[in-house]
């Protein structure tokens, strides 16, 4: 892949930070799931702003800090927050993580995200490997490009295996992608189920893309953190994000750590 000028100045300054010219694993860690974070060895942080040109997370449940170090033996680079479009970046900065991971020859590229249930049948908790994206009506890849495949198939596959034999209940299902920064309204959910969504959020469709553009192995998981709206007929609010991930927490980082180890 070929550095533009501000993602050589990032890479560089990882270079003489320590970090290996080749990393093993890449994850992104979504709103309150930093805290795999914590079961990283042998850590070297770097919080992303002191990293050059670097775009900084202000979500909450978003810690800002990118984390080096080892996971069940292999090295791993974890992106404890991301960054969004509707915090006004373009996609071509949303995507950065899947970027360096192309540019550190990462074997795999572990993503994950909160999500709102459009599937009665998930509940709050629920941990769902995302088979396919559903992206009505956005663009969320990068302009130009020739064209390519979405290539991720197998990966889920092999994740869900990985998930079984791990002990791990996961759901699988279909991510269908909305620029946010508000929540759906009940007619678009009503909508979203009938085209085929099992779950909704405002991030992952533009990094899996990409990394079928950059011909990155990744998979991603989804935590339900809450029934989207008009099915629960509650409000919906950003505090159940850290409920939710404080119940699955330690699955969600046994099943990263498989993933790492076996994918």
């Amino acid at each position: 892949m070929k550095l533009t000028d501000s993602l050589s100045k990032c890479i560089n300054y990882l270079l003489k930070q320590g970090i290996p010219e080749v990393v093993d694993s890449v994850v992104v860690l979504g709103s309150g799931l930093g805290n795999f974070a914590d079961t990283i060895n042998n850590t070297l942080t770097i919080p992303y702003k002191d990293i050059p040109l670097f775009p900084e997370a202000s979500v909450a449940g978003h810690s800002g800090l990118l984390v080096f170090g080892s996971v069940a033996g292999k090295t791993v680079l974890a992106f404890s927050g991301r960054f969004h479009h509707y915090e006004g970046y373009p996609f071509s900065k949303t995507v950065l993580p899947v970027h360096i991971a192309s540019a550190f020859d990462a074997k795999k590229l572990v993503i994950s995200n909160a999500a709102g249930a459009i599937n009665t049948n998930f509940k709050v908790g629920d941990l769902m490997v995302i088979d396919d994206i559903v992206r009505p009506f956005h663009s969320v890849s990068t302009i130009p490009s020739p064209k390519f495949r979405y290539n991720l198939y197998q990966i889920a596959n092999r994740v869900r295996k990985i998930a079984v034999e791990s002990g791990i209940d996961v759901q699988r299902g279909n991510y269908l992608y909305v620029k946010g920064p508000n929540y759906e309204t009940s007619a678009e959910i009503r909508a979203f189920r009938i085209i085929g969504a099992d779950v909704v959020g405002m991030s992952t469709a533009p990094e899996l893309i990409e990394a079928s553009r950059l011909g990155v192995s990744a998979t991603a998981i989804s935590l339900v953190t809450n029934m989207a709206a008009g099915i629960a007929g509650i409000k919906l609010d950003h505090s159940e994000v850290k409920q939710a991930a404080e119940k699955r927490k330690d699955d969600f980082a046994r099943l990263v750590t498989e993933i790492i180890r076996c994918l």
